[in-house]
């Protein structure tokens, strides 16, 4: 069964690179139409709007740092006044750097929960109105990694940020979900990033990421997830809710 997203329109954070770049170019190729949001690379979010366009659908691009509150409800002023209505958002965006706990700051800290975690709040307060009691139901997917349950070398803020998002999507459950609106994360293995590309000893972890994944010779890339948040943006999941779904090629399976 195809999904058809027809009609719909969805909101990417972070859209101009990786998994959000994926993400709405997959949503266009299924029939929607895409907010491309970004904070610093203009450039890279027209390249995105462009593809959007080729494939025959509409694109807007706006600027935001979704971990500000003001600039948040900007973009919603936007959609609202441009656009008129949403059905799909999809947190994206996502900040921390790698460095050790015991160098991390305070301004590290907050960077890092900022747009990891607080930005989810400003966006789903912000969204409701617009997704809230539909004929269909409105669908949020957030983004989290293996550091929510796990420890990893030089991703302690991150991973905390990540355990906090997952927790948070559990408690809006309980808020939203009798409104019409389904919430769930998506918890992505180690994805061919730019990103992930600069961790530290990126290259062993890539190979030892083929080692522990039960799919083959393959590594996990930014359009895999994609389709992941693909099913969690349709109808198809509508009985879906509050949930976090890994997507690893297996790797989880042997502690990877």
């Amino acid at each position: 069964m195809n999904i058809d997203l027809t009609d719909k329109i969805a909101l990417v954070t972070g859209a101009s690179r990786g998994i959000g770049r994926a993400t709405a170019i997959r949503f266009a190729d299924a029939g929607a139409d895409v907010i491309v949001n970004y904070v610093t690379s203009r450039n890279a979010a027209e390249e995105v709007a462009d593809e959007i366009v080729r494939l025959g659908r509409r694109a807007w691009i706006v600027k935001a740092d979704v971990s500000e509150k003001e600039d948040v409800e900007m973009m919603f002023e936007f959609i609202r006044n441009e656009i008129g209505r949403l059905n799909i958002l999809v947190s994206n965006a996502a900040t921390g750097g790698f460095r050790p706990l015991l160098a991390a700051t305070n301004k590290n800290f907050d960077a890092a929960f900022h747009t990891n975690v607080l930005a989810l709040m400003y966006l789903v307060q912000s969204a409701m109105p617009l997704l809230e009691n539909k004929p269909t139901r409105g669908k949020i997917i957030t983004i989290s990694s293996h550091g929510a349950i796990a420890g990893l070398p030089m991703y302690g803020l991150v991973g905390a940020s990540k355990a906090a998002l997952e927790s948070l999507v559990r408690h809006f459950t309980l808020e939203i979900g009798d409104k019409g609106v389904n919430i769930n994360v998506v918890r992505a293995g180690l994805v061919a990033t730019d990103s992930s590309r600069r961790l530290p000893n990126a290259e062993k972890l890539f190979k030892d990421q083929i080692i522990f994944t039960q799919v083959g010779e393959r590594i996990l890339l930014p359009e895999d997830v994609a389709n992941t948040i693909l099913f969690l943006a349709s109808p198809l999941s509508d009985m879906i809710q509050g949930e976090t779904i890994t997507i690893d090629g297996g790797a989880a399976i042997r502690g990877a």
